[in-house]
Formats: structure tokens, C-alpha cells, sequence
């Protein structure tokens, strides 16, 4: 894993809502259909159905063929953009 300086801002551009308490069962709707490839999903540490959500995520991912990766090794390095949808792009 290559190191990231701690100035870098990454967003986000699939929203799990999870920190409005919704099910697992929603979460994971959420995610899975609005999940694509170079995706970084936000969570929350504090939402009460997350944990509950994240394997079944996980799983379905997986199954997909996903690869599930820290967010650093999605950064690009470099001069880039971030466009509308919070997804960071090379100039």
C-alpha cells in the first residue's frame, strides 16, 4: 500500500444514508445499486444497522467479482479533478 499524504481529500460517491437509522436491509439496497467500479462508499462508525448491513454487502460484491480495497490505494496520484459526483479523475 503506497503511502498518502494526510492533506489529501477524498470524497465520496455512494451514500449508504445510514446515519439516518435506516435498516440493514436499506443500506444494502442503497449501496448495491448504486455502487460502481472505483466507488468509495460512505459509512458511518455510529449507525445502529451498519454492521448488520456489511457483510451481506460484501458478499454481493464479492460476487460480482469486486475487489474490495482502503482508499488509498483508489486515489489517483498526480494532477486531477473531482467532478460532480464526488469521483476523482486524472487531467
Amino acid at each position: 500500500m503506497r503511502a498518502v499524504s494526510p492533506l489529501v481529500s477524498a470524497l465520496w460517491d455512494c451514500d449508504s444514508l445510514d446515519r439516518k437509522g435506516i435498516s440493514a436491509e436499506e443500506i444494502t439496497r442503497r449501496v448495491l445499486k448504486n455502487v460502481r467500479s472505483g466507488s468509495i462508499v460512505l459509512f458511518h462508525n455510529a449507525a445502529i444497522h451498519t454492521p448488520e448491513a456489511m457483510s451481506g454487502i460484501t458478499e454481493a460484491l464479492q460476487a460480482e467479482g469486486c475487489t474490495i480495497v482502503p482508499v488509498p490505494e483508489l486515489l489517483l496520484q498526480g494532477k486531477t479533478r473531482i467532478d460532480n459526483t464526488g469521483r476523482q479523475w486524472a487531467k
